[in-house]
């Protein structure tokens, strides 16, 4: 094990040598810049994202992970036989009650209530009717 450890730790600090005394030095204005695109960073890293974010990543996450379990039980379908048909039922039973669950709470509104914005519309349409028909009396 110490002859192991004695070999890692002697390549990686040839390793680190060698690209210390062959890598490019340059110093130039972007340099220090965090990205090197050419563009001038303006602003903070420090960005706010709304929670709504985390849980469609969330979601994906569980949805990505019960398709690994889909294909893993499909793969084994003959071995499993039917107790393992009724437990990929229930578990897909389970995974569309928690897509009903977060559908209802609206973890899968990407934008703004369509009634929402049809309403305003017809409240600012209103307002402009009743004020043509003001102005031409």
């Amino acid at each position: 094990m110490l002859v192991y450890a004695a070999i890692v730790l002697s390549l990686a600090g040839i390793i680190l040598t060698i690209s210390h005394f062959l890598g490019g030095r340059h110093n130039e204005r972007a340099t220090a810049e965090p990205y090197e695109g050419g563009i001038i960073s303006t602003g903070t890293a420090r960005l706010r994202f709304s929670s709504q974010f985390y849980l469609i990543a969330m979601l994906f996450v569980i949805f990505d992970v019960e398709t690994i379990f889909i294909v893993s039980w499909a793969i084994a379908f003959q071995e499993l036989g039917w107790y393992g048909y009724f437990g990929a039922l229930a578990f897909i039973v389970l995974l569309v009650v928690v897509l009903i669950y977060e559908w209802r709470n609206g973890a899968l509104d990407f934008g703004p209530d369509g009634r929402k914005i049809l309403q305003a519309y017809k409240k600012i349409t209103f307002k402009e009717e009743t004020r043509h028909e003001v102005v031409a009396e």
